[in-house]
């Protein structure tokens, strides 16, 4: 059979689903613009739920070297996006087992010695935060939002970071999570009720969008 002539699309003209196909059919090119779009998405995920930096890299090399072992096993009938962060969510929940296995402390507690007046720890990690408005480049409005959206309940941060942080829809969000689509609307906003209450004093500064607001898709 003769070559086809035309031309293979440039990789950043493909959809992610044409990648990974392409990537599984020995197209070896196709995975690094994968990995291009969607890495710091998975690791601010990671970091937001494991809350360690160097841990949260680590997983993130694993979640990719996953794609690249499971790639036969990719049916292209399923979104890339919510296939790959159902495996990013399951390494960060097996992960916090085992953190609460061996009993660590988490980073969000006190220091030691403190009276309580000090930041968490997980204030002091030099990470990408939420930047969900221009208004977020500030310093200290980042601090203020990353301690706030670090206190929300594990369920209700996990679809704030998946949909303002990483940039999923409510769909996506809703089968990389096993979740209905009304749930994750539901926890959207108990997530943003409560950090607009708790960072009241910041709405004019507008660091907290709405699910109508927000720059991602639905």
């Amino acid at each position: 059979m003769a070559d086809d002539p035309r031309p293979a699309a440039a990789p950043e003209a493909r959809t992610d689903e044409a990648l990974m196909a392409a990537f599984a059919s020995g197209e070896r090119s196709a995975f690094a613009p994968l990995v291009s779009r969607h890495q710091r998405g998975v690791y601010n995920f990671l970091l937001r739920s494991v809350r360690n930096q160097s841990r949260a890299e680590e997983l993130l090399q694993e979640v990719f070297l996953r794609v690249v072992r499971s790639k036969d096993r990719y049916q292209t009938s399923a979104k890339f996006t919510t296939w790959l962060y159902s495996i990013a969510r399951n390494l960060a929940v097996d992960e916090s087992r085992r953190a609460k296995f061996r009993n660590h402390k988490s980073l969000d507690a006190p220091r030691p010695g403190d009276d309580g007046a000090n930041p968490p720890l997980v204030a002091s990690l030099p990470a990408p935060q939420v930047a969900t408005d221009d208004a977020a480049d500030a310093p200290t409005l980042r601090k203020r939002l990353a301690q706030a959206v670090d206190a929300l309940p594990e369920d209700q941060r996990e679809v704030f970071v998946l949909r303002q942080m990483s940039g999923l829809s409510f769909r996506e969000i809703a089968d990389a999570v096993g979740v209905s689509e009304n749930t994750v609307k539901s926890r959207m906003r108990y997530a943003l009720e409560k950090l607009r209450a708790e960072l009241g004093d910041l709405r004019d500064a507008g660091s907290v969008a709405s699910p109508q607001e927000s720059r991602t898709h639905v």
